[in-house]
């Protein structure tokens, strides 16, 4: 019975059928994927349909969503254990080295993917003209950082994720003795003057004139949640007020406990890095007579105390940086051209398409070397005979 069972998993793993089947869901959910971008944006589509096990639906009248069709890493799952079962089932011979190959690197690009899907990390780093930036943010998520820049000479920074902020509970600051007492959080909020007159969340800060409406969260590329909350600082058995903090609000704002001063400021998520940029240059190259790009570049200083080292290095379109585990690409720019903005992509499995190309261009090589000398053969035999 359980080796029946076995027999027909292993057929219906190698078949054909379905092969052609999940390359149709494939292309399917690279046409949805496509489509759902206009109102979820690029990041939120590719989430959504292709690097999801499901595609999830919320529907009006049940109170969690529903799966509604398999999601693309589903379908890849499945695609590569069908190439696998392909490639075993392959006869064991020379003349199969070339297919042994080719399917072998296939496995390995889905592996990649996979690898990029769940263990990728996109981040940007802006530097304007002359200016020295020692950390990477990202583009959506963000955090309430507490800094103590009591010390001119440089800040302490400790961070709370919004995550973690949305569970609105008790969250002590380590390295410091805060404990904030989160009352509100808003993944999206508009903020206005309050009326006269009006009660206000915040007892403290720029928040006390400040009236917050919560809003819908927004995907879309271009928009971008204006994430907000409300928080007591405690410290010492202390309360230092209800502060509001938010993305919209753009300067911190302080409160002294024990002599040390601390600012609160909520901004797009920062990872800290071990060196440095300086933009030394950037260009904004047209085509003559024209306002058509040519070329973007810049030319950054880069210093890494750990490894003593500063040099310079010009990054440019389809000319990336490659350096400890980063990836810096050229991507946009601003500010009349004293801005530059590099997309900074972090994927461990970097490598695996490359590899993968080599093996496929070589098995395809070694195939139809294969065929060649088979049919050089036969046509000899045929003359000889």
């Amino acid at each position: 019975m359980i080796k029946t069972l076995a027999t027909r998993l292993w057929k219906f793993l190698k078949s054909f059928q379905l092969t052609i089947v999940l390359l149709a869901l494939l292309m399917a959910l690279v046409v949805l994927c496509t489509l759902a971008q206009v109102e979820m944006g690029t990041a939120g589509a590719v989430n959504a349909y292709m690097r999801s096990f499901f595609v999830w639906r919320q529907f009006p009248a049940l109170p969690f969503p529903l799966p509604v069709f398999p999601g693309a890493a589903l379908v890849g799952l499945l695609l590569t254990l069908n190439l696998i079962a392909k490639t075993l089932d392959i006869q064991r011979s020379w003349t199969k080295a070339g297919m042994w190959l080719v399917h072998s690197g296939l496995v390995i690009l889905f592996a990649g993917e996979f690898v990029a899907g769940m263990m990728q990390v996109d981040t940007n780093m802006s530097i304007e003209v002359g200016q020295t930036v020692n950390y990477v943010q990202s583009y959506k998520n963000v955090e309430l950082a507490v800094i103590d820049v009591t010390d001119p000479a440089f800040d302490e920074v400790y961070s709370v994720p919004d995550t973690l902020l949305s569970r609105r509970a008790s969250i002590p600051v380590p390295g410091t003795p805060i404990t904030l007492n989160v009352k509100r959080f808003y993944p999206n909020a508009e903020l206005s003057n309050l009326p006269p007159g009006s009660p206000a969340l915040a007892t403290a800060g720029v928040g006390q004139g400040v009236a917050i409406v919560e809003r819908p969260t927004v995907t879309a590329d271009n928009d971008m949640n204006q994430t907000s909350v409300v928080v007591e600082p405690v410290a010492g058995g202390r309360s230092y007020g209800t502060w509001l903090a938010s993305v919209a609000i753009g300067q911190p704002q302080t409160f002294t406990h024990e002599g040390r001063t601390y600012a609160l400021t909520m901004r797009l998520r920062r990872q800290y890095l071990p060196y440095a940029f300086t933009l030394k240059q950037f260009r904004h190259d047209v085509y003559p007579g024209t306002d058509i790009p040519k070329n973007f570049s810049s030319l950054v200083q880069v210093v890494n105390p750990a490894q003593n080292e500063s040099r310079e290095v010009l990054i440019y379109m389809n000319q990336p940086l490659r350096y400890e585990g980063k990836t810096f690409y050229q991507a946009s720019f601003g500010k009349n051209d004293t801005l530059s903005v590099l997309s900074v992509v972090e994927n461990p499995g970097w490598l695996l398409p490359y590899v993968s190309c080599v093996l496929v261009s070589l098995g395809l090589l070694v195939h139809f070397a294969i065929v060649l000398r088979r049919s050089l053969k036969r046509r000899q035999d045929k003359k000889e005979g």
